[in-house]
C-alpha cells in the first residue's frame, strides 16, 4: 500500500530550510558586530580589520535581502553595521525605516539618536529620544542621552534635569558622568556642580 503523497517522511520542506538559511545568515551578521564592538572595547584591532567585518556583514545582509526583501531586522543590523563605518547618514536612513514600521523598539530609536548626533543634528537626536520615552519613560538610558544632548546643546535645565532623572531611576549612571564628554560644556557650571554633589 503506497503512502498519501501529503506525507513530508520528516524532510524539511522548503520554506524551513530558506528560513533556516535566513536566521545562520542574520546570526552570522550578528557575529560580526559583536567581533567589531569587543575590538573596538578591548583590542588594538586596526581599522582595516574592523572596516573588514563590516563589509562582510553588509555583503551578508544584501544576500538576505535579495531572497527575502528587506526587513526590520536586516534593516536595524544593516544601520547598526553603518554606523560602526562611520557612514551615519547611511544608518540613519535605515534605523528611520525600522522606526516608523515598528515605533515601539526603544534600541532602534537610540541607535538613531545617536547617529543623528554624529551628523550634527542635536534635534533630531533629542526628537528621537523623545519617541523612545513615550514608549518606555523608566529606562534610564534615554534620560542619560537626553542629558548628553541637552548638555551639548548647552541647556543646562534639561540637561540637569533629565540626568537627575537618569539617576535616580538608576544610581550607577551618576558614575558614568565623570568621563562623559557630553557634559565638559555645563560641566563647571555652579548649578550642574550642586547636582552631581547631591546625588553623588
Amino acid at each position: 500500500m503506497g503512502l498519501p503523497s501529503n506525507i513530508n517522511l520528516g524532510r524539511p520542506d522548503m520554506n524551513s530550510l530558506l528560513e533556516t538559511r535566513r536566521l545562520r545568515r542574520i546570526r552570522e551578521v550578528e557575529g560580526y558586530l559583536d567581533l567589531i564592538l569587543s575590538a573596538s572595547s578591548h583590542l588594538p584591532a586596526s581599522i582595516d580589520a574592523k572596516r573588514t567585518l563590516a563589509l562582510r556583514a553588509i555583503a551578508l545582509l544584501d544576500e538576505i535581502d535579495e531572497i527575502d526583501g528587506a526587513s526590520n531586522d536586516t534593516l536595524y543590523l544593516r544601520g547598526q553595521t553603518y554606523r560602526t563605518l562611520d557612514e551615519h547618514q547611511k544608518a540613519i536612513d535605515c534605523l528611520r525605516h525600522v522606526c516608523d514600521d515598528d515605533p515601539t523598539d526603544i534600541h532602534v530609536w537610540l541607535a538613531l539618536g545617536w547617529s543623528y548626533k554624529r551628523v550634527g543634528r542635536l534635534d533630531l537626536a533629542i526628537e528621537a529620544l523623545e519617541e523612545a520615552m513615550c514608549n518606555d519613560p523608566a529606562q534610564p538610558i534615554i534620560h542619560y542621552n537626553l542629558a548628553c544632548y541637552w548638555a551639548l546643546a548647552k541647556n543646562l535645565r534639561l540637561s540637569m534635569e533629565y540626568l537627575a532623572q537618569a539617576c535616580e531611576i538608576n544610581a550607577s549612571f551618576r558614575e558614568l558622568v565623570d568621563a562623559e564628554s557630553d557634559f565638559d560644556a555645563i560641566r563647571y557650571d555652579p548649578e550642574f556642580v550642586g547636582l552631581m554633589n547631591l546625588i553623588a
